[in-house]
């Protein structure tokens, strides 16, 4: 009896559009997308990517990206946006919220509640993902139109490592102010759960600093990246090799360390020793045990 082959679903206008979306953002790094059924071509192989890290700038994002581990995505199995917290909270103990602190720090004019010394009512984005001005009003039908993005997304941190965190380090996380961005808000949504393989911002102007933003939360917080995901993120540093992590003083060439040379410290008396004190979640020299209370700051 002939076998009948199997009948192929017709793509949606949706799955279209992401797809589309996806080779987009990676045509502007220089990945240009290959033969339907094949992956991108343009992006570093395996080799090529390690050689790219191990030849960084020291001090580089792209050096940093050695920090991070290289191991396959476990199940999203259990995954739930509670187990990072009761939504957005106050860790810094300023009083006033994430959500409301880190529209405060990324949108310019911004306009407080009356009476409230939190709430952004109003304020301009200059959105990095995209380079467009939005204005941003809170209430129904307009608030969404300005997003907190985690730059390393809660249900990929769940698959790289964050499952095996207890409640307090996954609230931590999801509250830090290194891993969010105010950020136009439909290109958040289609950005979803997604890593540099799958994703990136259509504004090619800021790819390196995002992607740059990622390897410092990955490497901070001892996430995994798969090796897809690292080649990616090896081969848009590659085009921009000097881009610092996020946090770290910027070193002039002439005044570079030697490529091996990492900063470590320890304890915190060795860190205010050397001037650094406090130290940020991601920067060099940063350990967990340094951060008693979980704040994502250090020997404060």
């Amino acid at each position: 009896m002939p076998v009948r082959p199997a009948a192929v679903r017709p793509r949606t206008r949706r799955g279209r559009l992401l797809a589309g979306a996806v080779l987009v953002a990676l045509a502007g790094c220089g990945l240009q997308p290959a033969p339907a059924g094949g992956p991108p071509s343009g992006l570093l192989d395996d080799a090529a990517a390690d050689a790219a890290v191990a030849a960084a700038p020291a001090g580089s994002a792209l050096a940093a990206l050695a920090e991070v581990e290289v191991r396959g995505r476990a199940p999203r199995t259990g995954y739930d946006r509670d187990l990072f917290g009761d939504g957005w909270l106050d860790t810094d103990r300023n009083g006033c919220d994430t959500r409301n602190d880190v529209l405060a720090r990324d949108l310019t004019g911004e306009r407080l509640r009356s009476g409230s010394d939190c709430v952004v009512v109003s304020g301009t984005l200059a959105d990095p993902y995209s380079g467009r001005t939005i204005e941003f009003r809170r209430g129904e039908g307009t608030s969404d139109d300005v997003q907190v993005d985690h730059v390393v997304a809660l249900s990929d941190a769940w698959q790289k490592g964050a499952q095996g965190w207890d409640a307090d380090r996954r609230a931590a996380f999801a509250n830090d102010p290194l891993n969010l961005l105010a950020v136009d808000g439909p290109l958040n949504s289609q950005k979803r759960d997604a890593d540099a393989a799958t994703w990136l911002p259509p504004r090619a102007a800021y790819r390196c600093a995002y992607v740059a933003r990622q390897v410092a939360v990955k490497a901070g917080y001892g996430l995994w990246a798969t090796r897809a995901e690292r080649n990616a993120a090896a081969t848009v540093l590659s085009g921009c090799p000097e881009e610092p992590l996020p946090g770290a003083v910027a070193v002039s060439p002439a005044a570079q360390p030697a490529p091996s040379t990492r900063t470590s410290y320890a304890d915190c008396a060795a860190v205010r020793a050397a001037g650094a004190a406090p130290l940020r979640r991601g920067q060099p020299g940063w350990r967990d045990a340094f951060d008693g209370d979980g704040d994502g700051l250090a020997c404060e």
